[in-house]
């Protein structure tokens, strides 16, 4: 079920002013249920589902394998769960992974270039009697010279309605995840961008410190994936390593996105200099929901991590090393000037006493 969102955005004077309630914000990849959309008090007003058809009956979602300049017919179905008459407005558009991580829609105004410029509804508006159910079909035309790859968005139902506040309106909007994959060479490939590493270490120049290593996982292939990630640090020639714990797995990113990554690494030795190394598995799901591990792609950099106390105890060390040093070889110096003062004072004496005889 989608989680409701609401978005407002205001003008001045009299000017209408609009925002979006989107209801598909928690698409998964493997495709959701579309939940209900509510009426301000809360009243269920209307649902969709996919059709049942030479498809599949119960899809969660939309999903097809077409050839460019292919043409594929299927159907949404919308029920009115309000006690009156609702009017919809239906159009499909392109998707993108939000910074939680979540699927969402283009707003309507907002040009589509894939899933929303191809999928075409028999209809721009439905309206419903209350307690029935009407299918909307739609049709994907695939042009010519599409791009090889997977493509995702979805198709909607939209209600405008004013809200409590003077001169606002609301537009609800719930549907149903599209994908599509256009046959073709399919490279899926994922990058890893942006790789840093800081260490931060203790007052104590023997303890531990911790490590944070950051990166972009940019997906520069044309299929969605995701990834299963390991990261390491460890001093020169290998030594002294350590590894970060279980880290989360990125969304599943669509072709071009990115996504980005913070790594905390506990107990890594001030090794002077610390190598970080960041490793993805990229995992590929066909359309039959099963999931393929590829070739993993590593990327290693490298970072200071001098102990700073330790060095500065190094260098009053080596002062006083120096010090101790000058200091004795001046005493030496001393003692023979001293000595050879006193060798000439005896020679001067005994030639003195020569003298006097």
């Amino acid at each position: 079920m989608h989680a409701p969102v609401t978005r407002r955005k205001t003008t001045v004077a009299a000017l209408v002013r609009t925002a979006a309630l989107t209801l598909l914000a928690a698409f998964a990849v493997a495709g959701v249920c579309a939940g209900p959309a509510l009426a301000e008090d809360g009243n269920v007003t209307w649902t969709v589902r996919t059709d049942s058809n030479s498809y599949g009956a119960d899809r969660s979602s939309f999903s097809h394998a077409v050839n460019p300049g292919g043409l594929v017919k299927d159907a949404m179905v919308v029920a009115n769960r309000g006690k009156a008459p609702l009017k919809l407005a239906v159009y499909a558009a392109d998707g993108f992974t939000t910074d939680t991580g979540q699927l969402d829609l283009v707003l309507k105004d907002k040009k589509s270039v894939g899933i929303g410029a191809w999928v075409h509804a028999d209809r721009d508006s439905v309206t419903i009697p209350p307690g029935q159910t009407v299918k909307v079909p739609f049709t994907v035309t695939i042009p010519d010279n599409a791009t090889p790859g997977d493509y995702v968005g979805g198709i909607l139902t939209s209600l405008t309605q004013p809200s409590g506040a003077e001169s606002v309106s609301v537009d609800r909007r719930l549907g149903i995840r599209v994908k599509l994959r256009v046959s073709g060479e399919l490279k899926p490939i994922l990058a890893i961008e942006d790789l840093h590493v800081d260490y931060a270490g203790s007052g104590n120049p023997f303890a531990k410190g911790d490590a944070t290593v950051t990166y972009s996982i940019h997906n520069t292939g044309n299929a969605i994936l995701s990834a299963q990630q390991t990261v390491s640090v460890s001093g020169p020639f290998g030594w002294l390593g350590a590894e970060a714990g279980k880290i989360a797995s990125p969304p599943e990113l669509l072709p071009g996105e990115s996504w980005k990554v913070k790594v905390p690494v506990h107990g890594v030795a001030p090794g002077v200099r610390l190598a970080a190394t960041t490793t993805l598995m990229p995992l590929l799901t066909d359309a039959s929901g099963s999931t393929t591990s590829l070739d993993p792609v590593r990327a290693t950099t490298d970072a200071w991590a001098v102990p700073w106390t330790l060095l500065l105890l190094v260098v009053v060390l080596i002062a006083v090393i120096v010090g101790a040093f000058l200091l004795a070889r001046r005493r030496r110096v001393r003692r023979k000037l001293r000595e050879e003062a006193r060798v000439r004072d005896a020679v001067e004496q005994a030639l003195r006493e020569t003298q006097a005889h």
